[in-house]
């Protein structure tokens, strides 16, 4: 599914995205993550095998949401909510983290931290299936 444009403009701005995984027991977890496009599919990067990640080994199924930075015409805030299909890719997620810090904290800031750097870590792709939310993308 091509993202449109009204995503892309947010993603854009730096929203802070909420990332819910299924734990084992069908609960949901629900992770703040930075996010980015590539390729038609949101990007976010971890530096370790966190929950999310393990998660997303055994179920693909996960929903980002995250505030736009409008309000509709009842003055309630945007916001966007997209279902998909997650898998991952080992390494590259100190990279991508750098390339997000710099949308994220400013054109300066140097991340992750030294100590981190040189692990691989995981991105996680997650392929859009559905829009909805509040916004130009519903």
């Amino acid at each position: 599914m091509k993202i449109p444009e009204s995503v892309k403009n947010l993603i854009a701005t730096a929203p802070l995205a909420h990332l819910t995984t299924l734990n084992p027991d069908g609960s949901p977890q629900v992770t703040v993550v930075w996010v980015g496009i590539e390729k038609d599919e949101f990007v976010c990067g971890h530096m370790s095998a966190y929950q999310k990640v393990k998660n997303i080994r055994k179920d693909s199924r996960v929903v980002l949401s995250m505030l736009g930075q409008g309000k509709n015409a009842l003055g309630l805030q945007e916001y966007l909510v997209v279902y998909g299909k997650a898998y991952l890719t080992e390494g590259g997620a100190a990279d991508l983290l750098q390339r997000l810090a710099h949308v994220y904290l400013g054109a300066d800031v140097e991340f992750p931290p030294e100590s981190v750097r040189n692990q691989s870590g995981f991105i996680t792709h997650i392929v859009p299936e559905r829009f909805t939310g509040n916004g130009d993308w519903k």
